[in-house]
């Protein structure tokens, strides 16, 4: 098994390969909200959860720019950390984006996740 081991202070760049999953990418997608800067991906799945998934970010003022074969996602204007309830119910993994917001603004406010009801 690879690991990955990282020590603070120093920044952290580079390029790795993901399957174009589900879920791969919607963690990876929530990820660049910490970078405060351009991030680049490729192989993301254009699935439903990926259209919500980019609504939520662009709420919270990214800028997403989705192109032939990768998507660029410029997290620098990030000044939001609520996300709204309607979009939050819309698929169970919203609730991925608490950390990512969390660790970027310190605060975060949202619903329920959505997803299949479970009885």
């Amino acid at each position: 098994m690879q690991s990955y081991i990282i020590k603070g202070g120093e920044k952290i760049e580079g390029e790795t390969n993901s399957s174009g999953s589900k879920n791969s990418s919607l963690p990876i997608l929530a990820a660049t909200i910490l970078n405060k800067g351009k991030t680049i991906l490729k192989n993301v799945p254009n699935i439903h959860d990926r259209k919500i998934m980019f609504d939520i970010m662009r709420l919270l003022g990214c800028h997403v720019q989705e192109q032939k074969d990768r998507i660029i996602i410029d997290s620098r204007n990030i000044e939001n950390y609520e996300i709204p309830d309607d979009l939050m119910r819309q698929m169970r993994s919203s609730v991925i984006l608490a950390g990512a917001i969390l660790g970027r603004c310190k605060k975060a406010t949202f619903s329920y996740p959505g997803g299949c009801d479970i009885f």
